[in-house]
């Protein structure tokens, strides 16, 4: 299954990009829809306004993408994430430069 340090953000509940964030390390599907973070089960819906994937039993939304060097990842919040302990020396080393894990080739 592979694997991804990437950035989520929960949506629901929250004005735009002031909801609680997260650099960690996500699970996916072979086919890319359905994403496993924090013990929870996320699937891709299209069409979603601000969000790309739902929780499958909260039905909360999530924006979840790949981390940004800058540490730009809110697009209108400078609020940084939370770095989750398992994902933080990869992350660090990506910020330094570095590729992430799972992304040696592009």
């Amino acid at each position: 299954m592979p694997q991804r340090i990437m950035y989520v953000q929960l949506k629901t509940g929250y004005d735009t990009d002031r909801g609680p964030s997260w650099i960690a390390r996500v699970r996916f599907s072979k086919t890319w829809k359905t994403a496993y973070f924090h013990g929870r089960t996320l699937r891709r819906w299209p069409g979603m306004f601000d969000a790309n994937f739902s929780d499958v039993e909260t039905e909360e939304q999530f924006w979840i993408s790949g981390p940004k060097r800058d540490q730009s990842d809110g697009r209108y919040s400078r609020a940084l994430p939370e770095v989750d302990e398992d994902a933080r020396d990869a992350y660090e080393a990506f910020l330094q430069g570095a590729r992430l894990p799972g992304r040696e080739h592009g």
